[in-house]
Parts: C-alpha cells; sequence; structure tokens
C-alpha cells in the first residue's frame, strides 16, 4: 500500500518525491516504493460562475440581482483539467492507503487541496505535511511527524467562508455596478479599499495649494548649523526673522549655550516577513511587489535557499535557533563569508526573548536562509540581490546593538537657537555586517551632519557667524503611492480605521503577504491605476470606481470585521452558517444600494477621443508594444482601436550621396559616374486598425454621412472618415502629373 502526497506545484513535488525516493515519472505524478507524489497547479478547482446556477444569469441584467445560491459549488477548471483527472484517477487506485495535505501551510493551501478531493470524492484516511522550508532536512523531519488532517478542518472552513464571502459580494457588486453604469466595473472587499488609498491620495495632490517656508544655515568658520525655530523644526514663516538673519547677523557674536552628550543603543531591526521585504527591495532595487515574490518563490521552490516566503510574521519558534549553525554554514561561500565565520568560531549575539516569539507566528515564521548551500553561479542577478537582503538581515538579527554617542551642540545668537550634531560609533554592531560585506543594510540610517569642530567646544564659548544662508521653500504636495508605500498602507490598513475594535482585527491589514502582490497588479490590468516611474496613478476609470462604488467597500473596515470572524471560525469558535447568512444579506443590501443610486459613470480622461459609434469618451493607452489604444468605456459599445504606423512605398525615389573612396595612398578615386545611388522613397501613415468591433457597429455614424453629403471618394477616407496620408500623397501626384501633361 502508498501514501498519495498531493503538493501545491510541480516543483515541491519534484523535491518531495526525490526526498522520498520516488524517481518513477508519469503524466501528472511521480511514483516510488511507498509514496505518490502529485500536483496542483495552484488552484485545479474554483467556485462555479453564475450561470451553472441559473440560464438567466449567462446575460447580465441588473433585474436578476442579487444572486444568492442557497450554497456555492466547485467546477474544476477548464484550463487545468487533464491534471485534476490525473489526481482523480490516483484516489480511485486500490493501493492507496491514505493521503497527504503537502499544499502550502495556510488558509489558501488548505482549500486547494480539500477542494479537489471534494470533488473527487474521496473520503478516506487524510494526513497533514506542515513545513516551512523544503530542504531534505525538512521534508523528512514533516514526513516523520505527520498528523490528521482533521486538526485542520476549521483552518478550511475558514477558507471556504471567505472565498463563499468574495463571492457573493464581489459578483453581486460588480455586475450592479456594470449593467446601473453601462461600464465594465469591478468592486470587491480588498481591491477598492486599496484603490480608494491611490484615489484620496490623488484627489489630496489635487487640492494641495502649497505653504511658503524659509530655513537658515549658518556658517561658524570650523562647522555650522541649522536654525531651529522649535525644539524638532528648521521651518520658519516670520518674513522679519528672514530679513534679520541677512542683514544683522553677518559676523555677529554668540554662545555655545549647551553642549550634550548621549549614549545610545539601536538594536538589530527585526527579520523579513514577505511585506517587509517586498518594501525593502523596491526601494533598494525598484522590484515590484509581485517581482519580488516570484523571485522569492524561486529562492524557495528551486533554489531552496530560503524559508516559506509567504509568511506575515517576523519572528521565529524556539525550534529554530539550533538550526543556526547549519545555516551559517550555508553562506560560508557568499560575499558573507567573513562574518559567517567568525560567528562559527567567536558565537554571536542573538537576543532569544526579541526575537524568538511562539505567539506571533502563525502559518510560517519569518523569511532567512535554509541550511541548503548557496551556489551562486546558479542564482540569477535578481534572485542574488534578493538572497542578499534576506542573508544581511539574518546576520544582522544574529549581532549586538549598534551603540553611539551623539554630542549635540546648541548656540544661542541673540535668543535664536542654532543646533548641530555629532555622532559617533562605540560598537558596530549588526552594522557591522554591511560594512565588511561592502552592501547598503536597508536598516541603517545615517546621520547628515558630521561637525567634528563641536567635539574642541565648551559651554560658554564664543563663536562667531562668517556667514548665514536663507532658503526660501514650498511645502510639497503628498507623494503618490509606490510599491514599497502601498504594501506598507495595505499591511497596516488600522490606521485609516477610527473604530478601537475594527483597528485592532485589521493587524494583518488588507489581503494577506501572499495576495497583496497579486492585488496592486490586478488593478494595472484593469486599467484602474497606472505605473509612472516607480509611482501609481489612478485613471479618470479608476477614480469612477471608488465614487461610485458603495461606501461600505472603499473603506478597510470591512476586512477588519470579516477577518475577526474568519479567525474565530478557523479556532473553532465562529458560526460557518450565520456567516455566509448575513454575507447574503450584506451582497443583497448593496445592490440595492447600486440600483437607487442617482450617480453618473462620466470619466474625464486626459487626451481622449469620442467613440465614433456611441459619442461617449474613450481612454487612451499605451500597449506593452508602444501602440496608442483607444478603448470606449461604455459596455453597450466596447469599440477599441489602436493606431499603427504602416509603410508606403511611393513610387518615388531619393538620391543619396555615395560615400567617397580612397586608394592605397590616401587620395580620392575619381568616378566618371554620378557618386549617387537611388533608393525607394518609402513614408509611413498612421491608420487606425480595428481591435474589437462595437457592438453598435450596424449603426451610421456622423462621419460616413458627412462623406457622402460632400460627394467625396470613399476609397480617399479611412475607415473613420477621414483622409489618410497615403490618399492625399496620391492624390497630390495625380494632380501634379495632369499639370505636367498640359504643360507639354
Amino acid at each position: 500500500m502508498k501514501k498519495l502526497v498531493i503538493t501545491e506545484k510541480p516543483s515541491v513535488a519534484r523535491e518531495i518525491a526525490k526526498t522520498l525516493f520516488a524517481f518513477d515519472r508519469f503524466q501528472g505524478y511521480i511514483e516510488g516504493s511507498n509514496y505518490i507524489v502529485t500536483w496542483a497547479l495552484g488552484h485545479l478547482v474554483e467556485l462555479c460562475d453564475p450561470a451553472h446556477y441559473s440560464e438567466r444569469y449567462k446575460r447580465w441584467s441588473i433585474k436578476d440581482l442579487p444572486m444568492l445560491p442557497e450554497t456555492l459549488e466547485q467546477e474544476v477548471i477548464e484550463d487545468t483539467k487533464d491534471q485534476f483527472e490525473n489526481i482523480n484517477a490516483l484516489l480511485k487506485r486500490s493501493d492507496i492507503e491514505s493521503v497527504v495535505i503537502a499544499t502550502d501551510a495556510g488558509r489558501e493551501g488548505e482549500l486547494v487541496a480539500r477542494w479537489i478531493l471534494k470533488l473527487s470524492g474521496y473520503n478516506g484516511k487524510l494526513e497533514r505535511l506542515w513545513i516551512s522550508s523544503q530542504t531534505e532536512k525538512a521534508i523528512k523531519e514533516g514526513f516523520a511527524n505527520l498528523v490528521p488532517a482533521s486538526l485542520y478542518d476549521n483552518l478550511y472552513h475558514a477558507a471556504e467562508a471567505r472565498s463563499a464571502a468574495d463571492w457573493y459580494v464581489g459578483m453581486n457588486v460588480s455586475r450592479a455596478l456594470t449593467c446601473h453604469y453601462d461600464a465594465k466595473l469591478s468592486a470587491g472587499r480588498v481591491q477598492t479599499p486599496t484603490l480608494a488609498l491611490m484615489t484620496k491620495r490623488e484627489d489630496e495632490r489635487e487640492a494641495f495649494l502649497g505653504s511658503g517656508y524659509y530655513t537658515a544655515r549658518a556658517d561658524f568658520g570650523l562647522f555650522s548649523a541649522s536654525y531651529y525655530p522649535e525644539e524638532n523644526s528648521i521651518r520658519f514663516t516670520d518674513k522679519k526673522v528672514k530679513e534679520e538673519f541677512e542683514t544683522s547677523f553677518k559676523g555677529k557674536e554668540c554662545v555655545v549655550s549647551e553642549l550634550k552628550d548621549e549614549e545610545k543603543e539601536e538594536k538589530p531591526p527585526l527579520l523579513y516577513d514577505l511585506t517587509e521585504l517586498q518594501r525593502d527591495a523596491n526601494l533598494s532595487y525598484g522590484f515590484s511587489a509581485k517581482e519580488t515574490l516570484d523571485t522569492l518563490q524561486r529562492l524557495y521552490e528551486v533554489h531552496k535557499i530560503v524559508t516559506y516566503p509567504r509568511t506575515d510574521s517576523r519572528y521565529l519558534t524556539s525550534d529554530i535557533v539550533p538550526t543556526f549553525k547549519d545555516r551559517l554554514k550555508a553562506l560560508l561561500n557568499t560575499q558573507f563569508a567573513s562574518t559567517a565565520k567568525s560567528y562559527l568560531e567567536d558565537g554571536f549575539d542573538f537576543d532569544n526573548e526579541r526575537n524568538v516569539k511562539e505567539e506571533e507566528v502563525s502559518d510560517h515564521h519569518a523569511i532567512i536562509p535554509t541550511e541548503e548551500v548557496v551556489k551562486l553561479e546558479k542564482l540569477s542577478c535578481d534572485e542574488e540581490k534578493l538572497f542578499r537582503l534576506i542573508a544581511l538581515r539574518f546576520l544582522e538579527v544574529l549581532s549586538s546593538s549598534y551603540k553611539y554617542k551623539t554630542t549635540t551642540c546648541i548656540i544661542d545668537a541673540s535668543g535664536k537657537n542654532f543646533k548641530t550634531r555629532l555622532t559617533l560609533p562605540l560598537q558596530k554592531g549588526w552594522r557591522k555586517v554591511s560594512e565588511d560585506a561592502g552592501i547598503k543594510s536597508t536598516a541603517a540610517v545615517d546621520n547628515l551632519d558630521i561637525s567634528f569642530a563641536i567635539l574642541r567646544l565648551h559651554e560658554g564659548d564664543k563663536v562667531k557667524i562668517e556667514d548665514i544662508v536663507v532658503r526660501e521653500n514650498s511645502t510639497t504636495p503628498p507623494e503618490r503611492y509606490t510599491d514599497a508605500t502601498l504594501l506598507s498602507a495595505m499591511e497596516h490598513a488600522g490606521r485609516f480605521v477610527d473604530d478601537l475594535d475594527i483597528k485592532g482585527n485589521l493587524a494583518n491589514g488588507l489581503g494577506t503577504p501572499a495576495t497583496r502582490a497579486e492585488i496592486i497588479e490586478k488593478l494595472v490590468q484593469n486599467r484602474y491605476v497606472e505605473r509612472e516611474g516607480k509611482y501609481f496613478v489612478p485613471t479618470a476609470k479608476g477614480r469612477e470606481v471608488v465614487r461610485l462604488a458603495p461606501k461600505v467597500l472603499q473603506s478597510p473596515e470591512l476586512t477588519g470585521i470579516w477577518e475577526k470572524r474568519l479567525d474565530d471560525i478557523s479556532k473553532g469558535t465562529g458560526d460557518y452558517d450565520k456567516f455566509i447568512l448575513d454575507i447574503k444579506k450584506m451582497a443583497s443590501d448593496l445592490v440595492e444600494e447600486v440600483k437607487n443610486s442617482s450617480l453618473v459613470f462620466e470619466p474625464h480622461f486626459v487626451d481622449s477621443k469620442k467613440c465614433p459609434f456611441c459619442g461617449s469618451e474613450m481612454m487612451k493607452s499605451i500597449a506593452l508594444d508602444g501602440c496608442v489604444h483607444y478603448i470606449c468605456q461604455r459596455l453597450s459599445c466596447s469599440y477599441e482601436e489602436k493606431l499603427v504606423k504602416v509603410p508606403i512605398d511611393t513610387g518615388a525615389s531619393v538620391k543619396i550621396k555615395k560615400a567617397p573612396q580612397f586608394t592605397s595612398d590616401g587620395k580620392v578615386k575619381v568616378s566618371l559616374k554620378k557618386p549617387t545611388v537611388k533608393i525607394a522613397k518609402t513614408i509611413y501613415e498612421t491608420k487606425i486598425e480595428v481591435v474589437h468591433e462595437s457592438k453598435k457597429k450596424n449603426r451610421t455614424f456622423d462621419s460616413e454621412r458627412n462623406v457622402k453629403k460632400n460627394n467625396f471618394s470613399s476609397s480617399s477616407f479611412s475607415d473613420v472618415g477621414g483622409g489618410t496620408f497615403a490618399d492625399f500623397f496620391k492624390q497630390s501626384q495625380e494632380r501634379a502629373e495632369k499639370r505636367s501633361k498640359k504643360r507639354k
């Protein structure tokens, strides 16, 4: 008899199969003497589309909303149907004694496996593998400690409840918005409040008026200092003070009123969770959230040199601490070799109390290197960069605190305080790791003032202002979101909520570390936001989605409310059926809110044009190939066109001078032939190419009628009623030939 192991991805299946001595490869699985290892391809099963429940749902109509099936059913995803059939056949084999769920250890991973088993009708013995890395050691230990899958039944129920809730709300509200406003619009519990963060920031930027302020910096010869009108601010707005500095402070004698030395300590940063790593990768290397996740997944699955990526914890469990030496040995052929070797030989300084917190680790601990030896030559450039961040942070955490002394000097200039400071390291601690490796630590923030001369000063000393510079500045509008700042806002979404109870339920923020990158990319793909350099800019359509969506979907509060109830379900203290009933009631109420809305969908696009079929504004979009697209936003029309440059051979030619030819002694060769060559003259015209035909194509539009009224030849105009450059060029050539004949 054999155990059937179901993993989430083929790459994970291969590693587990190798560890379990399963080497015989077949279509969709790998078999050994004791185990058969197969895989999903992410989700193989999904919730059925609305049309599954009723014929009338095939056509989108607002009168058929809300759609509230009694229970939601699952169906096999068509694109991956063959692999589902492979697993289904394996589950029915007579030599299968039990199934081991080895999908990702978390809420969504549980759902992947359980739905496959549900649709296959499997009712046999179930076990669960729960590991945080893909090393051979971790896999062996995991299989030696399999637990009954029933221990995770509540986790599965919570995952299914989340999926059902998003279906009922998302499907109904998206259809209601689309039908009511005649525009393809979508809304959801996480997508819409994330978009709302960006549109609100854009509103703030547009409403920003700005205000002026001054800063002043005095040169005292051997050092300089800034004017501080308040304890922690260098800004001031009093014009009289500005004029006083400019007219009477140069050459002024001042007094050192205070010299204060402070010894401070800066503890090492915490380890990485996925969101923190995505932030730092964006700031250091410009990686998008999705690029970081995809690269990290390869480091985990293919190279097996980092632990489980999709974690929301920055802490470790106590069982990881004894493995530190093996993890250090794995870094001995990297740029961190000197630090790793030093820690292996002389020991390291790990703050167990600060970094080991069992209660802060739900499914997976923080991201750290594994015991697998790192082979840098096998890593891509991006993979090496990301691993460098993870290894650096791991070594920083194994280091002592950074200790330093700060000397602050305050100078009294006729009652006005000028301040400067000097920071000197006493013990480099964790900051030495990046110095030894020759890279910059993302956690280190350096003091910009370097005024060594103040070390020779004493309180009461007289100093003179040699020069003073006053700068006039203006406040800047709030900065648009980047991948880094948007991930941070999503993670700490509770700060946008006033209700203290709901704020507490938003400890994990909007979405999960595993889904945030996907949500951001979906907003880009739907053209709700665009990337301009590193910034996200909401489109006119995206701003309309937020304006028209029900208010409850515009705030992170809904996620806070749901997460509390889903967490209760996962712990066995929440009522699944009651939650679903409440969700159905909410979906029904939201549909009514949209139906009764008197708002109008009216996006204001920049550089747009009118749709030739329905007359509404078309959104301009630049495709990946650089082509300009114009897309009608009316669902009842859906016309899309793009501008393409087409070469036109005019039949004419141009003369190009040949480069002069030289003899061996450097003299120009003399040729009796004219030193020119004729080539065909090609010009380019911009033509309109239809990408999607309008649903209103059979209707006659004004430009066509105008062509007939003016008796122009239809062959002289493009498909949208305007003459092309080539047509006009041809007509010009014909007229020139006629004039030439007349002259002859």
